[in-house]
């Protein structure tokens, strides 16, 4: 059974949930650096989308419940591999160790034309 949860703060560019609950896994959709406000994604250098797409994930966990504390798997998208850098001084910042399991991945291109996506899975 599919739990939808869904955060006021973040937005969706697409037919699906900010997260979905499947019996205490939270499997969360990746959020780009998307200001909800606005519909548009924020300016500034990878450091500045990378802390804005934790922001965005992260308010979905909270919405769940849930703190990053609770997270099991994090998958980064890149566009450009020479950014890894900068994301991952921003991405040491938002865990204490043991820190997740984790997986950064090239792409091609990501929605809104975004350097960067990030989705979680998280456990209760």
């Amino acid at each position: 059974m599919r739990n939808a949860i869904t955060s006021p703060n973040a937005s969706s560019v697409g037919p699906y949930s900010h997260a979905i609950d499947a019996g205490g896994t939270v499997f969360l959709s990746g959020q780009v650096p998307l200001d909800a406000a606005t519909g548009g994604l924020i300016e500034g250098d990878i450091a500045a989308r990378t802390q804005k797409c934790f922001d965005n994930v992260l308010d979905v966990l909270s919405a769940a419940g849930l703190t990053s504390d609770n997270v099991v798997k994090v998958t980064v998208f890149l566009t450009d591999m020479g950014d890894y850098a900068a994301m991952n001084e921003v991405y040491a910042q938002q865990f204490s160790a043991p820190y997740p399991a984790r997986s950064a991945v090239a792409v091609a291109q990501l929605p809104l034309g975004s350097n960067i996506e990030i989705e979680m899975v998280a456990q209760r």
